[in-house]
């Protein structure tokens, strides 16, 4: 098991914070049109209801810039969240909505959306969610408790299932093939106003879940038996999965797959900070916002590369750390 940290969590919550005001900040200041921190601030003290004669880069900011960065901002912390609350679900470190193919099938039921010309993504990627997740289950569990190596395994396997079937429909797709290719690229470049509701929703999911069930994380994470804590493993498990679902799927089906935030973040918080979800699931929250939206930033200064391509380039290294430390 890896040595936790007991550095105290108002000194996480005050570094996850500043973090992503500063991610936040670097967002709306860098991109294609330079402006000064002034000219910034003035935009930002006009509000998003001034006249667009007011000035081309208010425009800028509260058009393009301000959405894109709430955007990432929610999605990190959602994706972190999740990541939490499958780690303390399935008792595995290494467990998040990418790692277990759930991201994947999200992805494969936008895709399949799109190539069919129908405008229901939201509910075709949860659809191919809960399919890859019921996949990973059948696959991994074994009994009351789940086979910690056998939940990965199955999760690489179902993840390179559906990629093998969105690689069959990139095949076929003909003109639709740069929309189904944005799925597997994970990208904010389009991010709009129109996507700050739904994406809303899911963060609601995650808190709601962290409201109700924060207790019952902790003991999933350790090694009491829950059931003899008069806890309903079974439902509780499904609830938390499903829910967990319901809000990655949010994300996947209007911006790709985004992998490894939800590995990066909750692990060296806990290191740092202990395994108290009711502090974790907090400032994982506010660390996954500051790491996507720190991505996206650097994404867009690269020529527009992919939030999602950055995230498995720095996530990949770790996760294979993570499994050489686990050794």
């Amino acid at each position: 098991m890896t040595k936790l940290g007991r550095l105290p969590p108002t000194l996480g919550y005050a570094c996850a914070i500043c973090a992503t005001i500063a991610a936040i900040v670097c967002g709306l200041y860098f991109g294609d049109v330079k402006m000064s921190l002034v000219e910034l601030l003035d935009a930002l003290s006009l509000g998003p209801l001034a006249s667009p004669s007011e000035a081309f880069k208010h425009g800028v900011v509260w058009r393009i810039r301000m959405p894109r960065v709430i955007a990432s901002s929610i999605s990190g912390a959602v994706l972190a969240a999740s990541g939490v609350i499958f780690q303390a679900v399935l008792k595995n470190p290494l467990a998040e909505p990418y790692t277990l193919g759930v991201s994947g099938g999200a992805a494969f039921g936008a895709s399949c959306a799109i190539l069919a010309g129908i405008g229901w993504i939201t509910p075709a990627a949860f659809i191919g969610c809960t399919l890859a997740l019921a996949a990973v289950m059948f696959l991994g569990w074994r009994g009351a408790e789940s086979d910690l190596s056998g939940i990965i395994l199955a999760g690489v396997i179902v993840g390179n299932i559906f990629g093998a079937g969105m690689t069959l429909m990139k095949a076929i797709a003909g003109d639709k093939i740069s929309a189904i290719v944005f799925w597997l690229m994970g990208s904010f470049s389009a991010a709009g106003w129109r996507d700050v509701p739904s994406l809303l929703m899911s963060l609601l999911v995650i808190l709601l879940l962290y409201l109700a069930y924060c207790n019952e994380l902790d003991i999933f994470a350790s090694e009491s038996d829950a059931a003899t804590l008069g806890i309903n493993v079974s439902a509780t498990r499904m609830i938390l999965l499903a829910g967990t679902s319901i809000a990655v799927s949010f994300v996947v089906s209007r911006f790709g797959v985004i992998g490894f935030v939800g590995l990066i973040v909750p692990h060296f918080l806990r290191i740092l900070f202990g395994p108290a979800h009711s502090s974790l699931l907090a400032m994982s929250l506010l660390g996954g916002a500051a790491l996507l939206s720190a991505a996206d930033t650097a994404a867009k200064m690269w020529n527009e590369m992919p939030a999602g391509v950055l995230t498995v380039l720095v996530g990949g290294p770790i996760f294979c750390f993570i499994l050489w430390k686990r050794k």
